[in-house]
């Protein structure tokens, strides 16, 4: 085996506490969401497919009848409500700031 050259000035505690910090910085992955945020997300999308299918229905098996069912309040009014504010909460989960950066922001 080839002896490793070590260049000059550089000692090998110095060279130890690099790896060391190199691994250190690798083994600590910040994702761009947390669970926090995936948990908000999976709500939100849950809203929406509930809005979604109150919205369903109200119409006749006969085309040639006409069903006020369709005008319910339950399709008019309140499934679009349920929808916006599953899209309100994505955008939400989306614009949501870690604590981390949080608790950083304030201290300086």
């Amino acid at each position: 085996m080839a002896k490793k050259t070590v260049p000059e000035g550089v000692t090998l505690k110095q060279d130890v506490s690099q790896v060391k910090k190199l691994k250190d910085s690798k083994s600590k992955v910040d994702f761009v969401f947390n669970r926090e945020k995936y948990i908000l997300m999976l709500i939100g999308l849950g809203l929406i497919f509930i809005g979604f299918m109150l919205m369903i229905g109200g119409g006749t098996d006969n085309p040639n009848e006409f069903s006020n069912e369709l005008f319910s309040f339950r399709r008019i009014t309140l499934a679009p409500i349920i929808v916006l504010l599953g899209y309100g909460l994505e955008i939400y989960a989306i614009m949501k700031l870690p604590k981390k950066v949080k608790q950083s922001e304030t201290e300086e």
